[in-house]
């Protein structure tokens, strides 16, 4: 039995610091899943014990505890935003643990603050901790809303109380623009934190797919010295977050109720900062300050995703290109590049699966919105592709999936954005590759009004090649494509572009 801190007596192994070490000792050091598991339980523990130990000590475990924490963190943030599909017990498995760490770390932070704001015994010792305690509790609100966002799940109101408070904690002791080492190589204030997690989820929630999602969280963290957070609008502001009322991030506009509680997030140093990143990208180099955790994503990838960041930080912000009618349609619905093919007219529609039907909810010349049940489109994510025919039309078009969240029911609202309203399924021919071998069926996307001599065709994964030409028949007529660029790669598909040359009989011969 040792002494308790408020003189009671405590056998609990976190009552003293030397204990506490031997208990971090005997974590293993090799196993992240493991030591992340146990490293849970002890931060959970912390918060249960929590009224047995004095503010100051119950400060300096958690903070021991979750640094030690931090490399079983990446290294499992590193095995879970891959390129590779993960298998569903593997994504679930690294997804539970992270999201345990996460939501413990939060309680336990949280925890902290409030006890601080009760003044309990040894709140006066944590007043040099204070800016530490509030960038720390925000990164692990910042990890709560990104394993949400991997799934597009619903987020937890309370996520953002909380994120309100730990800032204006920082800013009520005049420490929010105070530096700190967050954890080793990690320096910032809690300024910092709370803009960089707002621009972040306002930015790339539900429209980003995990992988593009992780990216986008950790170039945004390179370049957190970027951005800034007023308390009035300053005509530059990109989203606005209410300290009074919180709710996620909102575009920032001159209109609406301004008011004293209102936080204005500024980025123009930062599109500086990602505009010479571009640059840097454009060499074939990534740059070194941007940490993804050991993974080693292509620079192209990279800098695509912060080519796209640079548009949603630009002012004015994007706007719809074309109105949206409230609709009740059916539409039958192919999902994935295969399922396309089985659908359309190159002879493969034999024994094709029957297809999904899709309630649409509003619809524009270039997308619609559908609301579905998550059960019956499993795997379906930001930039899946997905074929679709109404009901009263005798041809499929082609889309992806450009925004996707889950309501408190577990449904999906998914966002499609139209390629072509008809896609005809047809024959190629490598040109570089005789017989069988250099063939394979694609679909051409008939789009209207297209009069830029061009060919957009939806192919396998990894097929486009740009220093191969194609051969492509498409009714009754041949016609030579040559490669112009990649549209875009999907988990199941190319997406390209190509010169269109109709020939004929003697030039094909």
């Amino acid at each position: 039995m040792v002494l308790g801190l408020f003189g009671k007596k405590s056998d609990h192994p976190l009552a003293e610091m030397k204990s506490a070490q031997s208990l971090l000792d005997d974590i293993p050091k090799n196993d992240s899943i493991k030591a992340l598991q146990e490293l849970t339980d002890w931060i959970e523990a912390i918060s249960a014990q929590a009224e047995n130990f004095k503010l100051d000590h119950q400060w300096a475990v958690l903070r021991m505890y979750d640094q030690a924490a931090q490399g079983h963190v990446r290294k499992l943030l590193h095995d879970y935003f891959v390129l590779q599909t993960l298998s569903q017990f593997q994504e679930n498995r690294l997804w539970t643990l992270l999201d345990a760490y996460y939501t413990q770390s939060d309680h336990a932070h949280f925890d902290v603050l409030q006890r601080y704001r009760n003044n309990a015994k040894g709140a006066s010792a944590l007043k040099p901790e204070l800016a530490l305690l509030c960038t720390r509790g925000i990164g692990a609100i910042g990890g709560l809303l990104k394993m949400a966002a991997a799934r597009y799940a619903l987020v937890d109101p309370t996520l953002w109380k909380r994120l309100a408070e730990y800032y204006q904690l920082a800013e009520s002791q005049g420490l929010a623009n105070e530096s700190v080492v967050v954890y080793p190589g990690c320096n910032q204030s809690p300024s910092e934190a709370f803009a960089v997690l707002l621009l972040w989820y306002g930015c790339s929630a539900g429209s980003l797919n995990p992988v593009q999602g992780h990216i986008t969280e950790r170039l945004f963290a390179a370049l957190s010295k970027g951005v800034q957070v007023f308390n009035t609008y300053n005509g530059t502001a990109l989203f606005v977050f209410d300290m009074a009322q919180p709710t996620p991030p909102m575009r920032a506009t001159a209109e609406g109720n301004i008011h004293p509680a209102l936080r204005y997030i500024v980025a123009d140093n930062m599109r500086q900062m990602l505009d010479s990143m571009i640059k840097t990208l454009d060499k074939g180099i990534l740059p070194g300050d941007v940490n993804f955790y050991g993974a080693k994503f292509e620079t192209e990838l990279v800098m695509d995703i912060a080519g796209r960041l640079l548009q949603s930080l630009t002012l004015p912000p994007p706007t719809r290109r074309t109105p949206r009618r409230k609709i009740k349609v059916n539409l039958k619905v192919a999902n994935g590049f295969l399922k396309m093919l089985e659908q359309s007219d190159v002879g493969l529609n034999f024994g094709a699966e029957e297809s999904e039907i899709w309630e649409v909810e509003d619809i524009s010349a270039t997308g619609f919105r559908s609301v579905v049940q998550s059960s019956r489109v499993d795997g379906i994510k930001i930039g899946s592709l997905v074929g679709s025919k109404p009901e009263s039309v005798t041809h499929w078009g082609a889309g992806v999936v450009r925004r996707l969240s889950r309501d408190r029911d577990g449904t999906l609202h998914i966002g499609v954005e139209v390629l072509s309203p008809r896609v005809v399924g047809v024959p190629l021919q490598d040109r570089a590759v005789r017989g069988p071998e250099g063939g394979q069926l694609g679909l051409y996307l008939n789009r209207p009004a297209d009069t830029s001599g061009e060919a957009w065709l939806l192919m396998k994964q990894d097929t486009y090649t740009p220093q191969r030409s194609l051969n492509m028949e498409l009714e009754d007529k041949a016609y030579l494509l040559l490669p112009l660029a990649l549209v875009e790669r999907g988990d199941d598909y190319d997406l390209a572009r190509y010169r269109m040359m109709e020939q004929d009989a003697a030039s094909e011969a």
